[in-house]
């Protein structure tokens, strides 16, 4: 077998020195290695990749892609396959950290399937002792833990919890809480297997961060990215895969068509004046009706054949103004 070349070096030293880089990044540094774009030439990504993993399989790495849950980006990082996941950590965190990194692992996988993440406070309330495992079982356990552990303070948690972050074990998510950080993504994937971490029915990868089905019944995951492209279809069936109860639009989700959808048949200026009009008549109702009190809101009925008849309006006076164009336009050609 082939060595590998200088361009395959080049990119696991990117890999190695910048950390876990995002599909963007990652793809950038190939294109300017081989000259080639990755999306244009998925072949020759893939099998430069292949041969990467080659030969790190003799060490036990992977070049490996995962998803942020958090976030739904792909990152490219090199990961240790051996089956020790302390040994992920061992070679630069100490053991009470260690200890405090899977504290906070399991406090944030108890948030699977939901939001997935702790607050600060919570963090910092992780306990250390119970992710020591005393090897004779006495009653005195607690007296034979190591002092480094029993002593370990809130601001050796913070600086840790810091260190964490800064080397992407974990992360800060949107809503400024703490969660999984890319390389606990990359790495963690056997150990969410092994402690049964629910899997989203869609991909099958570990649920941190997903949305449940409505259903308290059901016991079905799935990530925000997956529901997004599994009800891409605005038509598409939403229906649970495991009880077929109706699964909820998300924020921002397209749900449903547009009241009164013009014809092909229209100018292109009454259409985009009937699509302008609807819009600005959504919004004044929206508008009217949230600041309209209980006794003075409007009848959904009522604003439904408003916004109709409005839309209908507008529409006939855009064709009309189109109409009237052309033929002034006709008239100046003949002359």
């Amino acid at each position: 077998m082939a060595p590998l070349s200088w361009r395959h070096h080049t990119l696991l030293q990117a890999l190695l020195s910048r950390g876990p880089l995002s599909e963007r990044d990652f793809h950038a540094v190939f294109a300017a290695l081989s000259g080639k774009n990755p999306a244009t030439h998925q072949q020759l990504f893939n099998d430069t990749l292949l041969k990467i993993n080659k030969d790190l399989a003799y060490l036990q790495f992977e070049l490996r892609a995962c998803i942020n849950q958090y976030d739904g980006m792909v990152y490219y990082g090199v990961v240790n396959n051996i089956a020790d996941e302390e040994s992920k950590l061992g070679t630069k965190y100490s053991v009470p950290q260690i200890a405090f990194y899977k504290g906070l692992l399991e406090a944030i996988v108890q948030e699977a399937g939901n939001d997935g993440s702790i607050t600060s406070i919570d963090a910092l309330n992780v306990r250390l002792d119970n992710q020591v495992i005393i090897v004779d079982g006495s009653q005195d356990s607690q007296s034979r833990l190591p002092s480094s552990i029993t002593n370990f303070s809130l601001t050796q948690k913070e600086k840790t919890l810091d260190e964490l972050i800064r080397d992407c074990w974990l992360s800060y998510t949107s809503t400024g809480k703490i969660g999984l950080g890319t390389r606990s993504f990359l790495d963690l994937r056997s150990w969410f297997r092994g402690n049964d971490i629910p899997s989203c029915v869609v991909c099958n990868e570990a649920c941190i961060k997903a949305s449940s089905c409505p259903n308290e019944e059901c016991n079905v995951r799935i990530h925000e990215y997956c529901l997004r492209k599994k009800f891409s279809q605005r038509k598409a069936s939403r229906a649970c895969p495991g009880c077929s109860t109706e699964w909820p639009c998300q924020d921002g989700e397209a749900g449903g068509n547009d009241v009164n959808e013009p014809g092909e048949d229209e100018a292109p200026s009454a259409n985009h004046s009937s699509r302008k009009r609807r819009k600005q008549v959504k919004a004044e109702l929206v508008e009217e009706n949230n600041n309209a009190g209980p006794s003075t809101a409007v009848p959904r009925s009522r604003t439904l054949r408003s916004a109709k008849a409005e839309v209908v309006e507008a529409a006939k006076e855009a064709s009309s103004a189109g109409a009237s164009q052309a033929t002034r336009t006709s008239k100046r050609r003949k002359k």
